[in-house]
């Protein structure tokens, strides 16, 4: 069975293949506008949506914070479509740091 956000991935690949097919897509789906924007501004995007997660995990109750998470896990799904970074990919490297201690993976992505 997949996850929400793998079926959110692949709408919005097929989004991403109808817009190439057809530009004016962009004036009806949300997503097909977004991608069409570019990655510079899904990035702009993502990084408002993070801001306003970080709002409400500091001043608003947890179903404002729930929103804004689910929010920004769409628009980080955004931004990776956009780059033509698989999901699989981020789970990938998450797997890869599992059981490993904190400070040994940070060190480990660290250039």
């Amino acid at each position: 069975m997949s996850s929400i956000l793998e079926r959110l991935e692949a709408t919005i690949a097929a989004r991403q293949a109808a817009l190439a097919a057809d530009p004016m897509l962009a004036e009806q789906s949300y997503v097909a506008r977004q991608l069409a924007r570019g990655r510079h501004k899904l990035a702009q995007k993502l990084g408002e949506e993070a801001v306003e997660t970080v709002v409400a995990a500091v001043a608003e109750d947890d179903a404002a914070l729930a929103s804004e998470a689910a929010d920004l896990l769409f628009h980080l799904l955004l931004v990776l479509a956009g780059r033509g970074v698989p999901l699989a990919a981020v789970l990938a490297e998450l797997e890869r740091r599992e059981g490993m201690p904190g400070i040994e993976a940070k060190q480990g992505r660290q250039t």
